[in-house]
């Protein structure tokens, strides 16, 4: 099947043929017709497989459609929410693309920048707002976004938002806005919290699953490394040395970590940038900027970034340290193998990380290949109880140790540490937002 198979308008086929997209992808062949027909809908696929088109383009038709058969001034009429500023720009972007040639207009509005440009842009009137929770509501409050004639809700990264603590200012954006219209939700997983949260405000819903849930693109090749902790810095430039590396995306659990990872790489001449919460909006985008264009080979980024950086032939994603919420492995190993494009996903795994590793190889249904060929390999499934420096500049060199596992008061204090979700983390912090509104 081709877009020409599903009755889209001509504006928008001339911006898709612009764009060079002629086949869809599966939840978009199957999302789209659904949404025209203005039934609500609930789109479980997993990242990196076109959501945001799924959700653009019907949306885009049908707000054109109405403006010609109405010629009606503008209005807020569809509403997007989504976790992070990232990915709030990124939406942003597809709409614009999609859009070009339909007449309608749009803004984004997030935290962590002032929001003069943005108000601007409500009062000059727009047809579709893409926005973050935090200061979505703020400027709700000013008076300068009245979401009372919203035609159109999408909730898109709905897990995400509720992992990120979203679930209350999404529970009051759902109680301020009509409650006749048509509500899409878009998620990589749909985990109880969801399906409860969808049953009490969508309307018989259509349901889409493309893929069976927390699955991991087959076209993703996955592999892990056993490292003791003091060797991850050896085995990380040892990679990224190499031939097969071209461009790395590279997480960890907390902003320090990522901070600490960018200084053990310039150290040893591979260039990198961290992108983490405590960056401000213009120098993450900065960032992004310079990765995309291949001006540095390394991003190393935490969680909340890991829905918002939609990059073209990533070579690799990079799991410094593994997450302790298995959901976000997917999340994170979506960044790369999309759009058709092959991509690696490689992941260190030291004893204290065991447990998380054993919760997402259950989540996603199978073991993840053990590479034992490398130089920085644990001589035990141990953790070394202490290591000797040399190799490159400030990296310790691997010994062995005892195994032993993380215990849950342990992983507890590391949840505490910030190796979790916190508020105080989070993108789109309302205390963040109103410090920065007030400049």
């Amino acid at each position: 099947m081709s877009f020409k198979n599903l009755n889209l308008i001509e504006p928008i086929q001339r911006a898709l043929v612009t764009e060079g997209y002629t086949i869809p992808t599966p939840i978009q062949e199957q999302a789209i017709p659904i949404v025209l027909q203005g039934q609500d809908l609930i789109g479980c696929a997993q990242t990196g497989t076109g959501k945001t088109a799924a959700f653009a383009i019907p949306i885009l038709q049908i707000l054109h459609e109405k403006r010609k058969l109405r010629n009606e001034p503008s209005r807020i009429k569809a509403l997007i929410v989504t976790p992070t500023r990232e990915l709030a720009i990124q939406i942003g972007e597809s709409f614009s693309s999609y859009g070009r040639h339909t007449g309608l207009t749009h803004t984004v509005v997030f935290g962590g920048v002032s929001q003069y440009q943005q108000t601007l842009a409500l009062k000059r009137g727009v047809d579709i707002l893409i926005a973050t929770p935090g200061r979505l509501l703020d400027l709700v409050n000013q008076k300068f976004i009245n979401l009372r004639q919203i035609d159109i809700f999408v909730l898109d990264e709905a897990d995400r938002m509720l992992d990120m603590g979203f679930i209350h200012d999404v529970k009051r954006i759902i109680a301020i806005i009509p409650k006749e219209r048509q509500t899409l939700f878009f998620s990589a997983t749909m985990p109880p919290a969801i399906t409860k949260l969808t049953s009490s405000i969508l309307t018989y819903p259509a349901r889409v699953e493309v893929t069976p849930q927390a699955s991991t693109a087959d076209i993703i090749d996955q592999s892990l490394y056993y490292v003791d902790k003091g060797s991850k810095n050896g085995l990380l430039l040892h990679l990224l040395t190499g031939e097969n590396v071209t461009s790395a995306l590279i997480f960890t659990r907390t902003k320090h970590g990522a901070d600490k990872v960018v200084r053990i790489l310039d150290k040893n001449g591979v260039t990198a940038e961290a992108i983490h919460g405590n960056k401000s909006q213009n120098a993450r985008q900065g960032a992004l900027e310079r990765f995309k264009n291949r001006k540095i080979k390394a991003l190393v980024a935490t969680d909340i970034a890991a829905r918002g950086i939609d990059i073209d032939e990533l070579s690799h994603v990079i799991n410094f340290e593994l997450p302790n919420v298995p959901e976000t492995y997917v999340h994170r190993i979506g960044r790369t193998g999309r759009a058709g494009h092959e991509g690696q996903a490689i992941s260190f795994c030291d004893a204290e990380e065991r447990a998380f590793l054993k919760d997402i190889e259950k989540l996603i249904g199978k073991s993840i290949p053990v590479v034992k060929d490398h130089p920085y390999a644990s001589s035990s499934p141990a953790p070394a109880a202490a290591f000797a420096r040399g190799g490159f500049r400030g990296i310790g060199k691997p010994r062995a140790g005892e195994e032993r596992r993380s215990s849950p008061d342990e992983r507890r204090r590391g949840h505490q540490d910030g190796r979790g979700p916190s508020r105080s983390s989070r993108p789109d912090d309302r205390g963040s937002e109103r410090r920065s509104s007030n400049r």
